[in-house]
């Protein structure tokens, strides 16, 4: 079973951010809620979202303003969807690095459409070319599309992180990334630098990777620098 995309709704009026996360939900999406800025840039290291819908008029912070300090650390893509529907603010928010502009009110189909186009966008960006959107090695193989692992033909279930951990080794293979990159990459730059969350998750990927996660044939360590995806040759 393929893990779910996962949008984070950073809106503020209960009746549109419940109707956008019980669309979402119909949909098969796992829809994240914040109401304010602070709420949303706390939640946003922690909880990774594919995807983010955000409203530019909140209590306690311009939408622009969390937009620029999204796009300080994160390409996640983001969609504005805001009342306000002037060229200007168009213009500023794609400026600003909004990959879309929806103007209230929207139909729920447009609104799907729009998340689609910037996720097939999102991962076209991550692989220039179809065939990168899946990486094979020694009968592991990961699709980044559909967020399914597979060794030997066997389905293999990660968390959300522990896919994320894998897809950003995997898109290095054969380089190694360091610990400080992968916790920077994974929960933003204001994340602590403790790489025990890091060895934790790394620990269970192993087990759930590896034959033997003591002799690790996909994943290795590079001691005291970070983890390194085997690459075909390499």
């Amino acid at each position: 079973m393929a893990t779910k995309v996962k949008v984070m709704i950073i809106e503020d009026e209960d009746a549109i951010s419940n109707f956008i996360a019980m669309t979402l939900k119909a949909n098969d999406y796992a829809p994240l809620l914040a109401k304010t800025a602070s709420e949303a840039l706390s939640m946003i290291p922690s909880h990774c979202p594919d995807l983010i819908l955000l409203d530019l008029g909140l209590p306690d912070m311009d939408g622009m303003e969390i937009l620029k300090k999204i796009r300080e650390w994160s390409a996640t893509p983001v969609i504005i969807v805001s009342a306000r529907g002037e060229e200007a603010d168009k213009v500023e928010a794609l400026d600003f690095g909004a990959d879309d502009y929806i103007c209230k009110p929207f139909g729920t189909s447009e609104l799907l459409a729009r998340i689609r186009t910037a996720l097939r966008h999102s991962m076209k960006n991550a692989g220039t070319a179809a065939a990168s959107d899946i990486f094979t090695t020694k009968g592991l193989r990961i699709d980044f599309s559909k967020r399914q692992v597979t060794i030997d033909g066997r389905e293999v279930h990660l968390t959300q992180i522990e896919f994320k951990i894998v897809s950003l080794l995997a898109k290095s293979a054969g380089q190694v990334l360091t610990y400080d990159f992968i916790i920077t990459e994974l929960w933003g730059p204001y994340a602590v630098k403790d790489n025990q969350i890091l060895r934790v998750n790394m620990a269970n990927i192993r087990r759930k990777l590896e034959k033997n996660p003591g002799s690790p044939e996909y994943i290795f360590t590079e001691v005291g620098i970070g983890y390194r995806m085997v690459d075909d040759g390499i």
